[in-house]
C-alpha cells in the first residue's frame, strides 16, 4: 500500500490524576537513554503495536506475523504485548474495515509526528513507542524488539465486572514500579480481541478470508500520574462499551504507561475470565 499523509484530530478526555511530593531523581522522561540502558534485561514486556487495515493489500501478511509473535513462535528473550490498531483511512478504497477507527488513525499520526516521519502508512509497527518498521518485514521487526529497552512490569491487580450486558468494568490497583517526574505519564488500558475472521468482499483484498488477532476494540485512560515514587499505589476504573458478539474467552486487557513523547514505560497483560 502506497504511503500517504493524513491530517487527523482527536478529542481530549479528563481523567483522574495522581500526585506525590518528593524528589524527581531517576524520573521517567529525564535522561531516558541512560535510564533505559540501566533497565535493559529487567524482565518487563515489550509493547508491539501494528497499524493495519483490511483495505490494504499488504496488511494481511503483517497481521499473520503479529499473530505469530503473540503465539510465541519466535522464542524471543523478552515477553511481548502485541496490539493491532486498524486505521480507517483506506476505507475509501472499496472495503470498510469493520475494526477500523479514526481514533486509531489519530494514534498513528501522533507516532508519525513523535518519530519525525514524513508519512503515515500501513502496515506499520511501533515498538515501545520508540522505534518503527514496516509491519510485514520480519527481520527488522525482530531486530527492533531485540533492541528495545525493557522496564519493570507494573504490579496491578485487576477486577472485572459486567455492570450491564453491554458494559465491561475494569478496576486496577497497584504500582507502576517506575518513578515518574512532573511531566507525568498516562496509564492506558486496551481491550483487544483474538480469533477474528472476515470474508473480504470488496477492495484490494477482495475474495480473501482475513484473520486478525490482538485487535484493539477499545482504549481508555485509567489515570494520569506525576511526581510519584516507583512503589506508589495507584488505582482507577475504566468502563468499556461492548460490541455485539462480545466473547470474554477471546479477549484480553493490556495496561501500559506512556509519556508525552509517546515512549512506553512498563506494561502488563491480563486474560479475561471465561465466565465474565
Amino acid at each position: 500500500m502506497a504511503a500517504r499523509l493524513f491530517s487527523c484530530f482527536g478529542k481530549g478526555q479528563k481523567q483522574q490524576d495522581f500526585n506525590s511530593s518528593g524528589n524527581n531523581k531517576a524520573a521517567v522522561t529525564a535522561d531516558e537513554a541512560a535510564e533505559a540502558e540501566e533497565r535493559i534485561g529487567s524482565g518487563g514486556c515489550v509493547v508491539v503495536e501494528l497499524f493495519s487495515s483490511q483495505g490494504c493489500a499488504t496488511s494481511p501478511e503483517a497481521e499473520l506475523l503479529l499473530s505469530r509473535l503473540g503465539r510465541g513462535d519466535f522464542n524471543l528473550e523478552v515477553p511481548l504485548i502485541v496490539l493491532a490498531f486498524h486505521v480507517d483511512y483506506w476505507d475509501y478504497m472499496g472495503w470498510k474495515d469493520p475494526f477500523g477507527s479514526s481514533q486509531w488513525t489519530v494514534r498513528q499520526k501522533a507516532y508519525v509526528e513523535a518519530l519525525k516521519l514524513d508519512t503515515m502508512f500501513t502496515p506499520q509497527v511501533v515498538v515501545q513507542g520508540r522505534a518503527h518498521c514496516v509491519g510485514n518485514e520480519e527481520e527488522p521487526l525482530l531486530s527492533s524488539i531485540a533492541d528495545a529497552p525493557t522496564f519493570p512490569s507494573p504490579t496491578f491487580q485487576a477486577k472485572f465486572q459486567r455492570p450491564s450486558m453491554d458494559t465491561l468494568q475494569v478496576s486496577l490497583t497497584g504500582a507502576l514500579r517506575s518513578k515518574v517526574d512532573h511531566q507525568g505519564v498516562n496509564v492506558m488500558v486496551a481491550l483487544y480481541e483474538n480469533g477474528l475472521v472476515t470474508d473480504c468482499l470488496k477492495g484490494e483484498n477482495k475474495g480473501r478470508v482475513l484473520s486478525n488477532d490482538f485487535v484493539v476494540r477499545r482504549l481508555e485512560k485509567l489515570c494520569s500520574a506525576k511526581d510519584i515514587s516507583a512503589k506508589k499505589t495507584i488505582s482507577g476504573t475504566v468502563n468499556f462499551s461492548l460490541w455485539k458478539g462480545f466473547n470474554a474467552a477471546k479477549c484480553g486487557v493490556a495496561v501500559f504507561a506512556q509519556n508525552r513523547s509517546h515512549h512506553i514505560f512498563g506494561s502488563q497483560n491480563f486474560d479475561l475470565p471465561d465466565n465474565l
